[in-house]
C-alpha cells in the first residue's frame, strides 16, 4: 500500500511542479526550448512514432487486450473476470477528462514547427499511448505464466510508450516537458489501475494452488 501511495505522490508532485512552471513561465522552460531544438527534425521516421500515440492506433490496442482478457476470464470462470478490463476501459476514459481541462488552463503555445494556437500542454497524444499501451500491459500480465512472456510485454509497452513520446517530440508537435506532464498524469492512473489488476492476480493464483472458491469449491 505504502508503494502504490509513492507510486501516485511522486508524479503528482513532478506534475505539480512542470505544470507550475509552465503556467508561470519559469526557468525550466529555458532547459524544455533547448532540448526541443537540439531533437527537433520532422522526418518520416519521427512522423511514424508520433503516430502511435493516436487515438485510432493506441486505443484498438488497448479494446483487443481487453476483450481478449475478458472472454479468457470468462472461459475460464474467474471471479470478478470483468473487473480488471472495466477499470482498464475507465482508466482510458479518463484521459481526455484530465487532459482537456489542463490544456484550456495552461494554454501553452505549440513550437516553432506547429501553427499558432495554444494548449499543447500535457500532451494528449502521450498520455493515451502511456495508458493504452500500459494499461493493455497491466491486464495482460496475470494471465501469463512465464516470466519471458512477461518481460516481453513490458519491453514491447515500454518501447511503444518511449517510441510515441519520442516522435512527438523529434517531429515537433510537443515541448519535451509536455510530454513528461503526460508520463506523470499516464503513471498516477496505471498505478491505480496496478493495484487493482494485481489484487486480482493474487487472488486468482490463490484459487489456483486450491483455496477454495464459493464458486467451484475445493479444488
Amino acid at each position: 500500500m505504502v508503494f502504490v501511495v509513492f507510486l501516485l505522490a511522486v508524479p503528482a508532485v513532478l506534475l505539480a511542479l512542470i505544470t507550475w512552471q509552465v503556467v508561470a513561465g519559469g526557468p525550466l522552460l529555458e532547459v524544455d526550448r533547448e532540448v526541443e531544438h537540439a531533437l527537433l527534425h520532422p522526418d518520416r521516421l519521427s512522423q511514424l512514432l508520433a503516430d502511435l500515440g493516436l487515438v485510432q492506433i493506441a486505443v484498438p490496442v488497448l479494446l483487443a487486450v481487453l476483450v481478449h482478457t475478458a472472454r479468457r476470464g470468462r472461459a475460464t470462470g474467474a471471479d470478478h473476470w470483468w473487473r480488471a478490463p472495466l477499470a482498464a476501459a475507465v482508466t482510458m476514459a479518463l484521459v481526455p477528462a484530465l487532459v482537456v481541462p489542463l490544456k484550456a488552463w495552461t494554454a501553452r503555445p505549440g513550437t516553432a514547427v506547429m501553427p499558432p494556437g495554444t494548449g499543447y500542454f500535457p500532451s494528449g497524444h502521450a498520455a493515451t499511448a502511456a495508458v493504452a499501451y500500459g494499461a493493455a500491459a497491466l491486464v495482460l500480465l496475470p494471465w501469463l505464466r512465464r516470466p519471458a512472456a512477461r518481460r516481453t510485454v513490458v519491453a514491447v509497452c515500454v518501447a511503444l510508450v518511449l517510441g510515441a513520446s519520442f516522435g512527438l517530440v523529434r517531429r515537433g508537435y510537443h515541448w519535451p516537458l509536455d510530454v513528461v506532464a503526460s508520463w506523470c498524469l499516464a503513471s498516477m492512473l496505471l498505478s491505480a489501475l496496478w493495484r487493482l489488476v494485481s489484487g486480482l492476480g493474487r487472488s486468482r493464483r490463490r484459487r489456483c494452488s486450491g483455496t477454495a472458491s464459493p464458486r467451484t469449491g475445493p479444488s
